[in-house]
């Protein structure tokens, strides 16, 4: 699957069902970059290019199609994880403060 097949699995429903299905799953480690990203996405000052590049991550996340399948115990997520945080570092200088703080807040909501 390339990176524009996966941009076109992205929705915003199909996000949040993933994560609402999986979050403990996942865990925190994996959810907040994810999360970080969403709000970046949905920022207006995010530039396209940023925004692309989020949507094409968010989407693998999203995909059942993935390199490790995330039904395997232990390590279904390391893939999810790694272009997670890679996209997550070329997009760092549009992650705000403020979308931290969001990502925060909702990691707090579903594991405190």
């Amino acid at each position: 699957m390339s990176d524009q097949d996966h941009s076109s699995a992205y929705s915003e429903g199909a996000f949040w069902d993933k994560v609402k299905r999986f979050a403990k799953k996942a865990g925190s480690g994996v959810l907040e970059p994810a999360l970080k990203m969403y709000y970046s996405a949905q920022d207006t000052n995010t530039p396209a290019w940023a925004k692309a590049t989020i949507i094409g991550a968010l989407g693998y996340f999203i995909s059942p199609i993935d390199a490790i399948p995330d039904i395997t115990p232990f390590i279904g997520y390391t893939d999810d994880f790694g272009v997670l945080v890679g996209a997550l570092a070329a997009v760092a200088n549009h992650v705000t403060d403020e979308h931290k703080a969001l990502a925060t807040e909702k990691l707090k909501q579903w594991f405190s």
